[in-house]
């Protein structure tokens, strides 16, 4: 049984039909992909997934359960964590304050705990802090724990994003466009550290990504999608073959082939 499995789900806003009969699946411990042309609909599938939106028809299973009547912390609180194509740090915070954010889905304690201060609040309270620590040790930022976000430079206000997703604690984690303002050596890095998230913490890895170089490295299996209905899956070199693939990201010629 695949961890995530999409069934025919459809999504219109306004008469506008944004994700159209797509279905596919991502087996567990699998680095897959979503790749598209701008606007096919990438994005609100990961919507979907993380309950942002709510499709028209079909059905979304993660780990053999329906995600179509749940709210987004209820999903995260299941195991499915998502990053953004545009960074959503708490700039004013610290690096460890905002990675210690990600891990509310998993706390215990409530108004009464934060206000007498038991000791197992105590307890909760530093193992966020070491979780969150070991997060940030995981993503190589470890020593700028205790700077304000907003003092990073991008690439390391990325990783400080990808540290938070995995303070959650996901089985499945879904990057959007990771890659998005990263130079060769931060891509390159961010191609081991893909490779260790699901090699090292068993992670099943989902991304959207318009960096087709990095997408033919990292990827074992690719899904692509045409204003949001499906026209290609399988691998690497399949992929880059695909005469409908190649047509819809460079177009067809009047009298002939792309």
């Amino acid at each position: 049984m695949a961890l995530l499995d999409i069934k025919k789900i459809s999504l219109s806003f306004g008469g506008l039909t944004v994700i159209d009969n797509l279905s596919f699946g991502i087996e567990e411990h699998a680095i897959a992909s979503l790749i598209g042309p701008n606007g096919a609909g990438k994005t609100s599938v990961f919507n979907c997934l993380t309950g942002f939106y709510r499709p028209d028809s079909g059905d979304i299973l993660f780990q053999g359960h329906s995600l179509m009547k749940k709210n987004p912390h209820k999903i995260t609180q299941g195991g499915m964590a998502r990053t953004f194509q545009n960074l959503r740090l708490f700039k004013n915070m610290t690096v460890l304050e905002n990675v210690m954010s990600g891990m509310h889905c998993r706390t215990t304690a409530g108004v009464w705990g934060a206000l007498v201060h038991p000791g197992s609040q105590k307890r909760e309270e530093r193992h966020i802090r070491d979780v969150s620590e070991k997060c940030l040790d995981f993503v190589g930022i470890l020593d700028a724990k205790d700077r304000p976000a907003s003092s990073l430079p991008y690439g390391d206000q990325r990783r400080v994003e990808w540290a938070r997703a995995l303070a959650t604690q996901p089985r499945l984690l879904l990057f959007d466009e990771p890659a998005a303002g990263l130079n060769y050596d931060e891509k390159d890095r961010l191609i081991q550290l893909i490779g260790r998230i699901r090699n090292e913490l068993g992670i099943t890895i989902l991304l959207i990504e318009h960096d087709m170089g990095l997408v033919m490295r990292v990827s074992e299996r690719i899904t692509v999608i045409d204003y949001g209905h499906k026209i290609a899956e399988g691998g690497a070199e399949e992929i880059q073959n695909n005469p409908k693939v190649i047509e819809a990201y460079l177009g067809k010629e009047e009298n002939g082939p792309a």
